[in-house]
């Protein structure tokens, strides 16, 4: 009999990757997405019939105690993937992101106390490091939340370690980069710009274009989470583990690769409506996954350009782009 696991914001983008893995490697998913009144399943609707006859979508709120508990019970590991996580969004509505970034973490964490689940999976982020003080960032690089989202995924980060160091809750912390690929929204930069390119824009209006980032593809992230959830207790938990690639590029740069991979020739515009505000913008970004590859092997499988060629190729199909409203992101 597969072993039942559950995933929270099994809807979103990194989420619905992470379902269809698992369910690939032989697991029962339990799926729980935020209740709507649309009764909608989010990306978890375009999974192969063959995937979803091994998930059981549940419909709750991590924020709501009694769902946190319902979802966790019974399940041999969670995989804590629920978040607000637009940052231009955190500058306006910060409590929403305490609400669910912190408050929703602390009921799952008392979720799998209380059941004794074998295993937690936790989502951080490395916008908690802020800009890099030196590279590559490995765990130890000091964090720095430059964004009230980023201090709310700091908030739940240090709820994780102390649940893990005062219950002894069998807790592991993965610290992904800048994931990118089919399915992410478009208010980040690779869907924007190609959404924007795919619609026939022929200028490009970005944020700031100076800052680097490292992107990692969405695959070698869900395998990432797979990997902690997976692995001999003794390597992983009450730890955390950045997960990138150890490369990095520009968002000016990223630009005009897609321009070029895209055969375009659209103009890239830095547009100020679209800047952080001063002091939140995370200038460098560059990962050290050294202590994950020697703890579980881990490595990307994917390059750069072969991911956003994947990506190029999910976007220009006509029935994933209608999902996406380019001008929406000229404004």
């Amino acid at each position: 009999m597969a072993s039942v696991v559950a995933v929270t914001g099994a809807e979103g983008f990194i989420g619905s990757h992470l379902v269809e893995l698992l369910v690939q490697k032989g697991h029962r998913v339990r799926a729980m997405v935020l209740y709507n009144s649309f009764g909608s399943w989010g990306w978890l609707e375009s999974l192969p019939r063959e995937v979803l006859d091994n998930v059981d979508v549940v419909m709750g709120d991590v924020r709501d105690q009694a769902s946190a508990r319902e979802l966790v019970e019974g399940a041999e590991v969670v995989y804590h993937l629920a978040a607000l996580i637009a940052i231009p969004y955190s500058y306006r509505a910060p409590r929403a992101y305490v609400d669910t970034n912190v408050i929703g973490t602390l009921n799952v964490l008392d979720a799998v106390r209380a059941c004794g689940t074998p295993r937690m999976v936790h989502t951080s982020t490395s916008e908690t490091y802020g800009t890099a003080l030196t590279v590559p960032i490995s765990e130890e690089h000091p964090l720095q939340a430059q964004s009230p989202y980023a201090a709310s995924k700091a908030g739940a980060d240090k709820l994780v370690e102390s649940y893990h160091l005062s219950f002894e809750v069998p807790a592991v912390t993965l610290r992904p980069f800048n994931t990118f690929g089919p399915r992410q929204s478009a208010r980040a930069v690779i869907p924007t710009v190609i959404s924007q390119l795919a619609a026939g824009e022929k200028r490009l209006k970005l944020g700031a274009l100076d800052p680097t980032r490292d992107f990692l593809y969405v695959k070698d992230t869900a395998a990432a989470f797979h990997t902690l959830g997976t692995a001999p207790a003794s390597a992983v938990v009450g730890e955390l583990f950045n997960a990138g690639t150890g490369e990095e590029v520009s968002i000016g740069q990223l630009a005009a690769d897609l321009v070029r991979l895209m055969g375009s020739g659209a103009e890239i515009v830095a547009d100020e409506q679209r800047l952080r505000p001063k002091g939140s913008e995370v200038m460098r970004l560059v990962c050290d996954a050294a202590k994950l590859t020697a703890r579980t092997g881990w490595t990307p499988s994917h390059t750069r350009d072969s991911g956003l060629g994947e990506t190029i190729e999910w976007f220009m199909n006509p029935e994933n782009l209608a999902h996406y409203k380019p001008g929406l992101y000229l404004q």
